[in-house]
């Protein structure tokens, strides 16, 4: 069973996360999203994608912790690595990208969103790094593309001290773009998306390039020789026990 929904709205795809434990990614998401990423770049009948969520009150929390936490170092680095590719795929996507983030967008689903290149954020919706306060380092990309779009004066609060912010504080951190009421929000989403494939395609691909260029290129150079220091954060004592209690917890919750 697909863990993503593909449903066309005229020349819009929208992509809708639906996976159990509140569309965590596993390697088997990971994978969804990354052949997503290829066929919307691929299939000329697509001008623009919308990311959504089936969950109401969930956009993606992160990593699938319950599934990962077994994984040894090199299964660990070879997830991390497809994990870059797939995020490489939505930022670097020469169409728009637009991200309904209905619900809590958590590290790995706050850097889903923050590959779109605009982000509409439900009111209570909360959107977040917390990779430090679990004990690991942002992935080089991940601090890449945190620099490309979040404001500086930001960086401490987001990235160091791995705050959750929603509402008017997160449009002015940079991690959203704009706020939209429950009712009607998927109706937002693609009506700013609209906004974007009205423009000449051609011109939105090369300017949306020379834009990301640069980082795209900065993110593939170094991604494969700083994980080390990502995986040796994860695979530390302390770490491990933070993620092996919300492990527990999460185990005992409904799927």
């Amino acid at each position: 069973m697909s863990l993503i929904r593909r449903e066309a709205r005229d020349a819009h795809l929208v992509l809708t996360l639906d996976k159990a434990r509140g569309n965590a990614m596993n390697p088997a998401l990971i994978e969804e999203l990354l052949g997503a990423a290829r066929e919307a770049t691929a299939d000329d009948s697509v001008h623009g994608v919308l990311l959504a969520s089936a969950k109401p009150k969930l956009f993606c929390p992160g990593l699938d912790l319950v599934e990962l936490f077994d994984l040894d170092r090199p299964a660990m680095r070879a997830f991390m690595l497809r994990f870059a590719d797939a995020m490489w795929g939505f930022f670097a996507l020469p169409k728009p990208v637009v991200a309904a983030v209905s619900g809590h967008a958590i590290a790995g689903g706050c850097i889903l969103a923050l590959t779109a290149d605009w982000r509409v954020l439900a009111p209570g919706a909360q959107i977040g790094l917390n990779e430090v306060k679990i004990g690991v380092p942002l992935p080089w990309s991940v601090a890449l593309l945190l620099r490309y779009t979040v404001a500086p004066s930001a960086y401490s609060r987001v990235a160091l001290l791995g705050r959750n912010f929603e509402g008017e504080e997160a449009l002015r951190a940079g991690l959203a773009d704009e706020l939209a009421a429950p009712d009607g929000f998927l109706d937002a989403a693609l009506q700013r998306l609209g906004e974007f494939t009205e423009k000449d395609l051609h011109a939105f691909a090369r300017t949306k390039a020379y834009l990301r260029g640069d980082t795209i290129i900065a993110m593939r150079a170094r991604e494969a020789e700083l994980l080390d220091e990502w995986l040796d954060g994860w695979f530390a004592p302390s770490t491990r026990e933070r993620i092996r209690a919300t492990v527990k917890a999460l185990s005992r919750k409904p799927q």
